[in-house]
Parts: structure tokens; sequence; C-alpha cells
């Protein structure tokens, strides 16, 4: 067997509408033999994962899947299993998980997954594993699970920033991680806040800057006749012992721009302590500050957006005596506590020995192999962060109120949105004494575990008090998302619903095969339909509205690029892309393309064309959560259309053409809307299926809070050269006319003729050609439906061949089109800029030639050749 591929799929998907990580394999010579088949792989599964009895698999209940095992399965299921019981192992459960068949002996294998680069390494262990089982050989898998812990542990959110991340959960934030490490984006375009741990847009860099200068903070605040140690920095022993000498009394050495407790040494009473303690703090800062030490109890203020969010009194680092063992041992006992982990990776952090440590010792008269009395308390530091072992006691009910008034004071002087404020004072819930009580640190991006998980104590949700300043409730925190799919027109449609919204001075941001644009501006080119082109338009913050043309590859292959959107469209369901991405039927496309409609917002909008059959099923089969609060909107080109009939006649919202007019109707009422004519690519209402797009987008536009009037005021100014280039584009060539369109599959090909059988006596030329990845099916399919449309037809191929043989698309077509109409004037051309060249050497007075293009490019060069003339708005004699 082997890994073909693996893919992180971070936003909904076809396998899960959470985050997932596919692998595909290849089994080979494993394919289509089940697990009985391999001698004692199954009792080995079990014993090495006896958790794998649990899994319910296909039977949804424990058990079923050593059912599965002891009846047969593949072993592509299995590896899913094993991956999931990694998952679980190493503390990131796997919820669910699939396998599915993408060629011959070829499966994707599917889990949820909670972190990207963990993941990915139990997926390879898994498979490792059950291949080395199935040949018969030993895999020591246990190593490979403690790495993934450390991937996890090292690449994972880190406390404060995970805190944050599930307050914007809770509240249905949208959030994307933007590096490896804790840059986050809460929201959405225009309402887009980024976050790093506890520093947010809204943190001032001065402020930060003030905070790291430990001694320009203290004089600000001295300034402001705020408490502080006394104290001066030292750059050498001797200044540090000078310094001890004017304050004469205990002090503290720490480093000028230190954090997390590093380097610090408390309550020094001798110049040798001082000098020691000096060398220590310089490792971490060539400045290191001396300045009195204050006894008290020290307490960690945090101050949210002008308001104390939490208190909690910080303990050193300790350990209790048992009369047996030494205070290494005990450390080594302590750090076994679940709660400590590495860093900041969990609600505790591992004492370590370091120097600092020693000296606190030393100055009790202690060592590590000391064995202290039963019941006998060991302080390890003098200093309480966690960071260095301590722990946290809740105090915020007792915060006195004259101490919040010092702290929110505090955090306004120096310039901070969230600070953290370190405090010395007798009892945080008696009224602040400046004789006793005084601000030893202020601490920007402070850690905000030792509140949500004290040691002692109610845990304080400061995450989501730091979210509700970022986003105080009501207010909105993404912009509305249109997302449009199909097989035909989600091109046209996309570009119609962001003109007609920019029309009312809003800055849209537009994905389409064209390129990513903003505010009418094109910022990248080329078919921008996926979920990264996506992000694009939702990571600026200039953007007020999403129009996005979301693409049947994007979907298959890295999921939606957004969580939800407010409309989801689908203009229609047509047998193309079979063959493509593991897509067999077109129940397979309708599986994809569903998922627009599952992905609508409850309370939003789902439009669907009426006229299609599967799509006017759709709501039908769609399970009832993602049904559930939704409002569906139908639009057909047929008046009496049952299906849209029946939904008006339940309350429900359709749009409708009638005597040339589309209407909109709400149970019984229609309203007119607009003449089909007067919107230019429809070119005076032939074109049926601009009509259709048209109706779409009037439905999208009305869903998102336009009035009629407006929206027909926009289409009225569609027009197909400026707006909707490579789409239906009518141009004049002499006293003939050439059309350009981006169409590609039968549909496509008979939506065109019909059109052009609309104009009496015009001879209508094909240049027909069909992308490589159809099948031979849709192909044939494609050169049917041609010969029945047009009256002279040139096939051409595209220059990417898609894995086909020179020819072979080409030859297909001719067959297919020969088949239909043995007598039909056929020519091969395989370019198609000679194809074009051919077919216009040849015009009728008022023929129409129809070229559906690979590359709009080349085919605009030679209709400039020709002096061709745009005529989108020239009205055509039907």
């Amino acid at each position: 067997m082997k890994i073909e591929d693996i893919r992180y799929i971070p936003g909904p998907n076809l396998y899960s509408h959470q985050p997932a990580m596919v692998m595909r394999i290849d089994l080979q010579e494993c394919a289509g033999k089940e697990s009985y088949e391999f001698p004692n792989l199954n009792a080995k599964l079990l014993d090495f994962f006896p958790g794998l009895r649990e899994h319910h698999c296909a039977k949804g209940e424990p058990g079923g899947f050593v059912e599965r095992l002891d009846e047969g399965t593949y072993l592509g299921h299995v590896i899913e299993h094993v991956a999931i019981e990694l998952a679980e192992l190493a503390g990131i459960g796997a919820n669910r998980g699939k396998t599915s068949y993408a060629a011959e002996g070829v499966y994707d294998v599917f889990v949820e997954c909670k972190n990207e680069a963990g993941m990915a390494h139990l997926l390879r262990t898994s498979f490792a594993l059950v291949d080395a089982l199935a040949r018969g050989e030993s895999y020591d898998w246990q190593p490979e699970l403690e790495e993934a812990k450390k991937l996890i542990a090292r690449t994972g959110l880190g406390q404060s920033t995970k805190a944050l991340v599930e307050a914007a959960e809770k509240r249905g934030i949208p959030h994307y991680r933007l590096n490896t490490g804790s840059l986050i984006q809460l929201g959405t375009g225009r309402h887009l806040k980024r976050i790093q741990a506890t520093i947010t847009e809204r943190t001032s860099c001065i402020g930060v800057d003030i905070a790291c200068d430990k001694e320009l903070t203290k004089q600000m605040l001295d300034l402001a006749a705020i408490p502080v140690p006394y104290g001066s920095v030292a750059y050498t022993e001797d200044e540090a012992v000078a310094h001890f000498r004017d304050i004469e009394r205990a002090v503290v050495v720490k480093p000028l721009d230190g954090n997390q407790g590093k380097g610090v040494s408390l309550n020094l009473v001798t110049e040798q302590e001082v000098r020691e303690a000096f060398r220590i703090a310089q490792g971490f800062s060539e400045a290191v500050i001396v300045e009195s030490y204050l006894e008290g109890r020290h307490y960690r203020v945090l101050v949210v957006g002008e308001q104390v969010a939490a208190a909690a009194e910080r303990m050193p680092a300790y350990v209790t005596g048992d009369g047996k063992s030494t205070i290494a041992e005990l450390i080594a006992r302590e750090n076994l506590d679940p709660r400590r982990g590495e860093g900041h990776e969990a609600p505790l952090t591992k004492i370590k020995i370091d120097d600092v440590m020693h000296n606190v010792l030393a100055r009790e008269g202690r060592k590590l192999d000391d064995v202290p009395h039963e019941g006998e308390t060991v302080i390890l530091r003098d200093n309480a962060n966690l960071s260095t072992g301590g722990i946290a006691i809740d105090v915020t009910g007792k915060v006195h109120p004259s101490v919040a008034e010092v702290c929110i004071r505090t955090a306004r002087i120096v310039g901070l949105d969230i600070c953290g404020i370190d405090l010395v004072c007798p009892d945080i819930s008696e009224p602040f004494d400046e004789s006793s009580s005084c601000v030893i640190e202020v601490n920007a991006a402070p850690g905000i575990r030792m509140h949500e998980t004290p040691s002692i104590g109610d845990p304080r949700s400061v995450g989501e008090a730091i979210v509700d300043m970022l986003y105080p409730p009501g207010q909105p925190t993404r912009i509305p998302v249109i997302s449009i799919t199909g097989t035909n027109g989600k091109t046209t449609t996309t570009r119609m619903i962001g003109h007609v919204i920019q029309s009312t001075g809003r800055i849209v941001g537009m994905t389409s095969t064209d390129g990513i644009y903003i505010d009418g501006k094109c910022i990248a080119k080329g078919d921008t339909t996926g979920p990264r082109s996506a992000r694009a338009i939702l990571s600026d913050p200039g953007v007020d509205v999403a129009v996005l043309e979301t693409a049947r590859g994007g979907i298959v292959r890295a999921g939606l690029g957004f969580d939800w959107s407010d409309v989801g469209i689908l203009t229609n369901i047509q047998p193309d892309h079979i063959g493509c991405d593991g897509i067999e039927t077109v129940d397979d496309l309708i599986s994809v393309k569903s998922l627009i409609a599952e992905r609508v917002r409850p309370g939003g909008t789902v439009i669907l064309n009426a006229d299609d059959p599967h799509l006017a099923e759709l709501p039908r089969k769609m399970k009832p959560r993602h049904r559930s609060g939704r409002k569906f909107v139908f639009f057909s080109l047929k008046p009496n259309s049952r299906v849209l009939k029946k939904h008006l006649s339940e309350g429900g919202t359709g749009y409708f053409l009638k005597d040339g007019w589309i209407h909109e109707a709400r149970g019984e009422n229609a309203r007119k809307v607009m003449r089909a004519a007067d919107i230019p690519v429809t070119m005076l209402g032939a074109a049926h299926f601009h009509v259709q797009n048209a109706m779409a987008a009037i439905a999208a536009c009305r869903a998102y809070g336009m009035t009629r009037e407006k929206i027909a005021a926009a289409l009225r100014e569609f027009r197909s050269d400026v707006h909707n280039p490579g789409r239906v584009n009518l141009y004049q060539v002499k006293n003939s006319y050439v059309m350009v369109d981006y169409g590609h599959n039968p549909h496509a090909f008979q939506a065109i003729c019909e059109m052009a059988g609309r104009l009496p006596n015009v001879r209508v030329t094909g240049v027909v050609g069909v992308p490589g990845d159809r099948n031979n099916d849709i192909v044939s399919e494609s050169g049917r439906a041609a010969a029945q449309g047009f009256h002279r037809l040139f096939v051409k191929e595209d220059i990417d061949l898609r894995g086909r043989r020179p020819g072979e698309v080409a030859t297909l077509l001719e067959e297919a089109i020969l088949s239909v109409s043995p007598e039909k004037e056929c020519r091969v051309i395989h370019n198609e800029v000679q194809a074009l060249e051919a077919a216009l050497s040849d015009l009728e007075d008022g023929e129409l030639v129809v070229v559906f293009y690979e590359k709009l490019a080349p085919v605009l060069d030679v209709l400039r050749k020709h002096e061709a003339v745009s005529v989108s708005h020239m009205s055509l004699k039907l």
C-alpha cells in the first residue's frame, strides 16, 4: 500500500461541516481483500487498541466496528478507525470518520481534525501500522503517538488564544487561524478584528512598549500618583549593589524587559544575594532593575476595556513534605499532576529546577536532596508566576472598589486595552492603602489561564469578556455572504448580484471564474472559485458584502472558504464533470452542490431553480437540521410551474416569467419587477438562460434587503460586454454576428441553440469543443446537442487536453455530430483560433457564429482583427 496524498480542509466539506483531514491511499495488492483475510490482524488491533471495541461504525452502537472486522472490511476502513482511536489517545479526539471510493483500489480516508500537524502524523501512523500488520510484520506505534502529542502541544493554540477562540465560537463569531502561531482573525470583511493571545487590534503598540520597559512604566505611574516600588536600573553588579545600599531594605532584582517571572529574585537582603540575582537577571536582559521589596500578598488583576474582568492571588511554587522524599523527588511527583504541562499548554506549568530555585533554597539553608518533614511546606521560588510553577486562587469577587479603580487607572495611563496588573497589598478586599500597597508590574499580553482555570476558586470567563469588548453584544461580526453554485449560469448570476449591490454604494468582494474583484477592480486573475479566494475576500477589512461563485472543484478538494452564508443559490444541476474528482453520477454532483444549501445560516435564504427536477426536490431531501429555519425561494420560466405553484400555495416566495415580465410572488400576491427584455444581456428576452440568471440574482438581492425598483434599475445597466465578459457576448462583423460564450457541456450548447432558434431565417454556425476531463458520454452528448442546433459546425480542441490524446475529444465530438446529422457540414480544426478564422472566412449576411472558447483573449484578438463591434445594446429583429 502507499499514501498518495494528505490534505487538510479547514472549512465545511463533503465529509463533515467541521475541519477535516483526508488521506488518499492506494491499497495496491491489498485492494479487494478484507480484514479477516490477514492472519492475526484483527486480534493485534484489538490488543493494541481496546478502545476500538467501543467504536460504533455503521451499526450505531458500541461494538459495531468489531463486528465489521469479524465480518470483513477493507483496509481503508480499518485505517480510518485506527486513526480515530489514535486521535483519542493523543487528546484531540476525532468524532467522525469515513472511507470513500476514489478510484480502482484507491480510497479517501477522512477524519475530523482538531490539530492539523498532529492529525496528519496520526493518519500516517495508522497507515504504517495497518500496512505492517497486513504484511505480518510488527510495528512500534507508541513512539509515534508520543511524537504526535509533542506536535499537538507545539502547534496547538495557547491557553489564552484558545479561550478567546472558544468564546468567539460560543457567540457564533467566525474565526480563522492566520499562521502556525496564535494570530487569529475574528469576524469577516469590514467587521474583522485580529488577535494574538491577548493582544488585539485595539492594543496600542506604544502601550506595549511602555509596559515592556518596566522602569518607564514605574516613572509614568509614579507621575500619576500611583504607588510603585522605589528603585533604579543597573548595568553592572557594582551598580546593582550600590542601588541595594541606597534602598536600605530588602530588594527585588529582575530584568528590565522580562516576562513570565523569568530571572526574577525577591526578598534579597545581602550584597552577595544581589550579585547572584543580578547575574541571573542579566541572562534575560542587559539592563536590570533593583527595587524595594514590599511585604504582602501577590495579586494579578486583569483589566479589559476599563473594567476589572478577573483577579487572582498568586502563590509561588511549593511542595509539601511526606517525611520520606527529597525536595527533588517531591518536585518530580508534583510535576506528574495532569494539570501541569510544558510552557502554557496546560492550566499549570511544570516546576523547573534552575539557579533562582537554588538561591531561594539556599537562603533557607536547604538543598534539593533535603527531606522535609511530613506536612512541612517548602517554598521553591519567591515570585508567584504560573509560568514558573505557581498556582492561582480566584479572588475576583473580593476586589475592593478602590483597588479596582487603581488598576483601571493604571491600564489607562500605560495605554493598554487589556493588561495584567501585578499588585502587592495586605488584602485585596480592603481599601487600597498607599503606605502598604503598590503596583509592582504592568503586563501587556497577559496570560489568562490563571483566571480561566484557577487552582482554587471559580473559573472566570475572561475570554468572553475580551470578545465582548471587541464585539459588544448586538454589534455585527460578519459581512453578508451570498454563495452561488450550479452547473451553468453561476458566473453570470454572481456578476449580476455583485453589480446590483455595488450600485448601492456598498463595497462588494466577488470571486468568479475570471478573477477576484473588490469594488469592481480585479485584484487577482484566474479561476478563483475555491475556498482560498473566498477567504481573500472575507479577510479584507474594506469589503462590505461577499458575493462568491463557488465551483464544484473547490468544494470537492478543499471545502468551503466560509462557515455560513446568508444566501445560497443553486442555478441548475446538469451531467457535467462526470468522471472528475470521483464524481461518477448526477447524484454525486447533487451531493457536492447541495453543501451550499446546507451551509445557509438559520434565517438565511436558499434560492433554487424550480425548472430543474433535481433542485425542485432538494428541500425535501435535505436533513431537517439543514432545512430548519431557512427560507426557500424558487424561480421558474413557467408561470404555471407545478413546483412553484405548490411552493406559493404554502406561503413561499417565488419568481417567474409571464408575458415578458419577471414577477415576484408571495403566496397568492404577485407583482411585476421588470421586463426581461430590459436586461441587456437577455437579448430582448431571447436568452432564456440569462432570464433565469436574472431571476436568481433578483431573488438574492431581495433577500439581501434591496427594493425591487433599485434592483431593476441596476439590471437595466448590466451590459454583456462591460459587466459579463465571455458570457454570451455579441459582436457584429460586417453584416454578420459572432457570439462568444464559455459553454462546455450539453446543457450549455442546447441553451444557446434554443436561443438562436428564435432568430428567424438565420444560419447559425458553432465552433465547439469540450474539456478533456469529461467522460466519453458527456463529450458525445455535447456533440449530439450541437448537431441538433447548429447549421454548420467547426470542431476544435482545448490546448489543455486534461489527460486526453491529441484529437481524441475532437473525434468523439465529430462522430456524435455525424451520428445525428450525417449530411451536416462538420470540419475538425484542432486549433481554436484557426477554427474561428475558418468559420469567419465564409460568412453569410446575417449569419450568427457561436464560439465556445477555452481562452478568451485569443478569441477577442481574432475579433479585433476582423474589426468586430460589440452590439450588446443592439436590437435583434426577432
